[in-house]
């Protein structure tokens, strides 16, 4: 239960409403077991035919408290009876169970009323949690990781929990106490007949405890499953256009239903044993009760020690400690199965994130003099892409990285903006190693175009103010006029205010990548990294993307990885990578005549 306990932490801000739900808890068992003790009067009221009023009791000690209780409650019963008549008794009794049974249920309500408040409190703190730290973690996180998986703990491990938590306020609270007052009531009303009922007990928890054992495993791999199925689910929705051009969906369908099958398989197991745990227990508690039925009769009929109204209420309250013990099997079972969600969820809570701010980090306001990587190397898993890797980027410049796949280019823009931290050397900016810069303040001083034109499910407006919230109307529009993405965005049904869909999918390519570069000029960094920014483009678009670009790098300090080294011809430098390694520098037409790497990749792609 170590897992389960540590999510607990997150009820303390919403202790209150905890406290609350106790003490509503507490007064429904005690309404609980009254309202089966103010049966016994009614009982006595309609089968007994003692109609004289005997002597009044007399308090004889402790020992005899229970023969004076009832002996009282017998003699102020007949006294009424012959002062009022049964059925005005009957009927006063009545209201009195009514009303007993009404503040029984309307603690139950404000129990339940303040419980919403606590599980939903812990459900939305513990997502956010969890979300806070999907999205603080580093790139490399998720190359290891299902997405879906993450998904999954962020939904159903969460949800598991959360329910979970009522249970457990159950299982500690309500239930024990109707049983430990209708168990301190019976006992006070038949010492002998308790006896059996504290024998029968603890064999009832055993054979229910040896079923819930195997809980927790079965419900890990319920949501590890889970997470399969959800993987494969966003791959399917993200990868839709391959999955027909290629004919796929027999593949993927088989893939879902496989993962789907396994799910069926481990569900029905783990729901199968927790279903077992009210009827075993109602089962074992009516094998109680009928041995209690025949003992009790016994001192009823023959042994004649115990009134026959006192033997029913009692079986009334052995059955009232039915419910209370199914509902703690079913709770144990539903925190077992939280236990193996706990885990998951503290697994992703507790997982290290390795790019972090040190202490009290420089906050760096802008770009004086030099980007310098110092004898750099780093690697994905266990191969280098880099090693001892040097480049100077002055400020103002327009550094060109060319090569083939592979050589390290979109590396270095991950290592720029610490997506990744080098393994060896260092990465500084006007001689401040990045690692001492805190996260934001770097970060704030670079604007990215990528390859893939990342775009959201909301308006133009909202996408191209994701670097720059505050911006205003008329910022935008001269965003959209440099990157040459204002003639279609009039264009459009709503100008700035329409939603672009999914991904930016109402949008072709070309447009996309233009309301990435819109996006990069309203944020105003004065270094810009543009990753392959018109590799996937046709020639128009790649025309006025390629226009929008120079336009933004007026001025900048530009990072340009390039796959067409069309776009590249004005570059200051232009870096040839080869398998992590410089194996080439100078401009464009120094390059050319060198006859080297540069060229042979010129000439390829001239040939093509």
């Amino acid at each position: 239960m170590n897992y389960f306990r540590k999510i607990l932490r997150y009820v303390i801000p919403y202790k209150r409403f905890a406290y609350l739900n106790i003490f509503f808890n507490i007064l429904y068992a005690l309404f609980s077991t009254l309202s089966f003790l103010a049966l016994i009067p009614v009982l006595q009221v309609i089968f007994s035919d003692q109609r004289e009023v005997g002597r009044q009791p007399v308090y004889e000690g402790i020992t005899n408290l229970t023969s004076y209780i009832q002996d009282s409650l017998n003699y102020h019963l007949v006294k009424f009876i012959n002062e009022y008549g049964d059925f005005k008794v009957l009927m006063f009794m009545i209201g009195v169970i009514i009303a007993i049974f009404l503040l029984k249920n309307l603690c139950n309500y404000m129990a339940m009323f303040y419980s919403t408040f606590l599980r939903n409190g812990v459900l939305k703190d513990l997502r956010n949690d969890l979300y806070s730290k999907v999205i603080q973690f580093p790139l490399a996180f998720y190359s290891e990781k299902r997405k879906g998986d993450t998904i999954s703990r962020l939904s159903g491990d969460v949800d598991e929990v959360k329910n979970s938590v009522l249970s457990v306020l159950e299982m500690i609270i309500r239930e024990p106490l109707t049983i430990i007052f209708s168990l301190a009531t019976m006992l006070f009303i038949s010492p002998k007949l308790t006896l059996f009922v504290f024998l029968f007990l603890p064999v009832s928890g055993f054979l229910i405890s040896r079923i819930g054992k195997s809980l927790k495993k079965g419900s890990l791999k319920v949501q590890e499953e889970q997470g399969v199925f959800l993987s494969i689910l966003e791959e399917t929705m993200g990868g839709l256009r391959i999955i027909k051009a290629f004919h796929a969906e027999p593949l993927f369908q088989k893939k879902f239903e496989d993962s789907n099958q396994r799910f069926y398989k481990y569900s029905n197991s783990v729901l199968n044993r927790q279903n077992l745990a009210s009827p075993l227990s109602e089962l074992l508690g009516i094998i109680t009760i009928g041995i209690l039925l025949v003992y009790g009769g016994y001192l009823v009929f023959v042994d004649q020690t115990l009134d026959a109204s006192f033997f029913l209420g009692y079986i009334m309250l052995a059955y009232n400690i039915l419910t209370p013990a199914k509902a703690i099997a079913k709770a144990s079972y539903s925190v077992k199965r939280a236990n193996g969600s706990a885990m998951r969820i503290l697994e992703l809570l507790e997982a290290e994130n390795t790019i972090t701010d040190i202490a009290n980090p420089i906050q760096k306001e802008g770009f004086d003099e030099v980007i310098s990587l110092k004898n750099i190397s780093f690697k994905y898993e266990d191969q280098y892409v880099l090693k001892d890797f040097s480049l100077e980027i002055p400020k103002g410049k327009t550094i060109a990285l060319v090569g083939q796949s592979g050589s390290g280019k979109s590396t270095i823009a991950n290592l720029l903006t610490r997506f990744y931290d080098v393994n060896e050397g260092s990465i500084e900016i006007d001689g401040v190693d990045i690692k001492n810069i805190s996260k934001q303040s770097l970060r704030g001083l670079m604007g990215i175009v990528s390859q893939d034109s990342i775009l959201f499910n909301d308006s133009v407006g909202n996408n191209l103010k994701l670097g720059k919230p505050l911006a205003s109307d008329s910022e935008l529009m001269e965003a959209a006029e440099i990157s040459n993405s204002y003639e279609f965005i009039k264009e459009l049904p709503e100008g700035f205010e329409t939603n672009i869909g999914d991904s930016g999918n109402k949008l072709s390519g070309g447009q996309k990548q233009r309301l990435s570069i819109a996006r990069a000029v309203l944020k105003n960094p004065p270094i810009m990294i543009l990753d392959e920014a018109t590799s996937a483009l046709d020639t128009e678009s790649e025309r006025l993307v390629q226009d929008a670009l120079e336009k933004m790098m007026k001025n900048r300090t530009s990072i340009v990885i390039a796959h067409r080294l069309s776009t590249i011809q004005n570059a200051d430098q232009i870096v040839v990578l080869s398998k992590g390694k410089i194996v080439e520098q100078g401009k464009h037409q120094e390059l050319l005549e060198n006859k080297g790497v540069y060229y042979s990749l010129v000439e390829m792609q001239s040939l093509s």
